[in-house]
């Protein structure tokens, strides 16, 4: 039987009178590209941010690498944050830093290497994410949004995780950059063994890269599971995520 590295169970999130979740239940497997899909306001990144520790919700559990994250306690919680790597929306990078010093920031702060091994780590961490040798010292206001989102990457991968976050990755790129770093995310995945876990509105992520999803709507999973056996649920939002113009010329793509 397959080990889950991330399960929720029953989850119950609300800000004010507002529900966000209302009995969430999912399983994220090891060494799975697994995506979080659904339509603003369905809880996308809410569900992340509660996966990554920055919110609780008011019921239920997440089990992450075996700790429940609802009675975790600070030194596991510390420990337990060194063993994933998240990329934002926008990419968070700091302005006032260069390219160089974003990535080597966690590894300033959470380990004692010596300082020409950090700037070692920094420079194979911009190889890795293809990013040029000379890009270590631009600032973020000198920078493509690609690169931005290749830098964040590269600093989420610093502490070498075990677990890779990525909100929206792919938003905001055009098309062509889009599919390269879908590839790039692949690659990784494949490479270091990483499982990982992307919110994400993009139909071609969904196709191309990631191995089973779930979609949220009506405040819950309406659906879970690899692509075709999603297409095969025949609620509603199913059908307007993937019924749409959007979704037939991918599926035309797909077929030609």
């Amino acid at each position: 039987m397959i080990q889950p590295i991330i399960t929720a169970r029953n989850i119950v999130t609300y800000f004010g009178k507002n529900i966000v979740h209302d009995g969430i239940n999912l399983r994220i497997n090891r060494g799975e590209i697994y995506g979080l899909l659904g339509g603003s306001g369905s809880g996308k990144s809410t569900l992340l941010k509660e996966m990554t520790l920055l919110i609780k919700p008011q019921s239920g559990e997440i089990h992450v690498l075996g700790e429940n994250l609802h009675n975790i306690s600070p030194l596991a919680s510390l420990k337990l944050r060194r063993k994933w790597g998240v990329l934002f929306q926008a990419g968070a990078l700091f302005s006032s830093l260069t390219v160089a010093e974003n990535i080597g920031i966690t590894l300033r702060e959470y380990s004692h290497l010596p300082a020409k091994l950090v700037k070692d780590i920094i420079h194979m961490k911009i190889n890795l994410v293809g990013l040029p040798e000379h890009a270590a010292a631009l600032y973020p206001s000198e920078l493509s949004g690609g690169m931005i989102k290749r830098v964040a990457l590269a600093r989420a991968l610093a502490m070498d995780p075990e677990l890779l976050f990525l909100d929206e990755p792919t938003s905001g790129l055009d098309p062509v950059s889009a599919e390269a770093f879908d590839h790039l995310i692949l690659q990784l995945r494949d490479m270091l063994g990483l499982t990982v876990v992307m919110v994400t509105h993009d139909l071609d992520s969904i196709w191309t890269i990631v191995d089973r999803f779930s979609v949220l709507g009506e405040k819950k999973v309406i659906a879970e599971g690899t692509l075709n056996e999603v297409l095969k649920n025949p609620h509603p939002v199913i059908k307007q995520f993937f019924g749409g113009t959007r979704g037939r010329i991918r599926r035309q793509r797909e077929e030609a």
